[in-house]
């Protein structure tokens, strides 16, 4: 069954209409809006053409990394379940690196005095 999203981003109104589920398209929407005001943050650009085409690209981008990211996982034998442990694994595991630098940094500086 086709559902229908109206809505006005940089401007613009907009009618969609897809087979996808109502909450889907609307949860599309909400990270589309965020990615907008992020470039426009990122970049300082006013000029709404140029903030949906530059938005484009970063999301492109993002798409693609993540593809790559994914393609290294599975070649690695990564269960695509198990990406966001993954994901989170290492981002603990560099808030601790990050640390015990610090902690280093500390203890060099007070074992020089």
């Amino acid at each position: 069954m086709a559902n229908e999203l109206k809505f006005d981003i940089l401007g613009t109104s907009f009618t969609i209409t897809a087979d996808a589920d109502e909450e889907y398209l609307k949860k599309i929407l909400s990270k589309y809006r965020a990615a907008v005001k992020n470039t426009q943050k990122i970049s300082g650009i006013s000029e709404p053409l140029n903030v949906a085409i530059l938005t484009g690209f970063l999301l492109c981008d993002e798409y693609n990394k993540l593809k790559e990211q994914t393609e290294a996982s599975a070649d690695q034998g990564i269960n695509p379940d198990d990406w966001d442990e993954a994901q989170e694994v290492e981002e603990r595991t560099i808030r601790l690196i990050t640390k015990l630098e610090h902690a280093l940094n500390l203890f060099g500086e007070n074992r020089e005095k």
